[in-house]
């Protein structure tokens, strides 16, 4: 269990200003969202009041019923839909704001500079450690080839 002191201080501290900024700017969207979900799920009942006499009494064929039944779905599973997405935004800000609270937070990027930066001077180190290697070896070889055209080159006037 959480140690009461601890909950204290959580209770404590004040939210920082972009903690504010996101979660004023995603209440209006939830709530857009949820009252979307709520316009909806009443048209579409609405909907289903009004049509479903009609249909009864105008057609006594199956496609106006097999239409009525896949539009009645089709606002049931888009007012769903509505809710999912303005839980998962409320989710998101909790989680959001609930990381920004933790005290490791303002370490995270800083230890992910420092390991940034000591990749990157490890792969500068064995970039130039293997330059060095191929300049040697391209210096070997180029003065093994020089001595082999003078001897080669020696041998020739030698038989001329």
């Amino acid at each position: 269990m959480a140690d009461p002191q601890q909950q204290d201080n959580y209770m404590k501290r004040k939210p920082s200003n972009s903690n504010v900024l996101v979660l004023a700017a995603l209440v209006p969207f939830g709530v857009s969202l949820l009252i979307l979900v709520g316009l909806t799920l009443s048209a579409t009942v609405i909907s289903l009041t009004v049509v479903t006499p009609l249909f009864v009494i105008f057609s006594p064929v199956l496609l106006p019923a097999a239409l009525f039944i896949a539009l009645a779905v089709a606002g049931f599973l888009t007012s769903g839909v509505f809710g999912i997405t303005s839980i998962s935004s409320f989710a998101w800000l909790a989680t959001n704001l609930r990381r920004s609270h933790s005290p490791e937070h303002p370490q995270r990027p800083r230890d992910d500079a420092d390991r940034v930066a000591q990749k990157t001077d490890e792969a500068v180190r064995q970039a130039q450690e293997t330059v060095h290697q191929a300049q040697k070896e391209t210096a070997t070889k180029a003065q093994k080839d020089i001595s082999e055209t003078r001897k080669a080159h020696k041998e020739s006037v030698a038989t001329s």
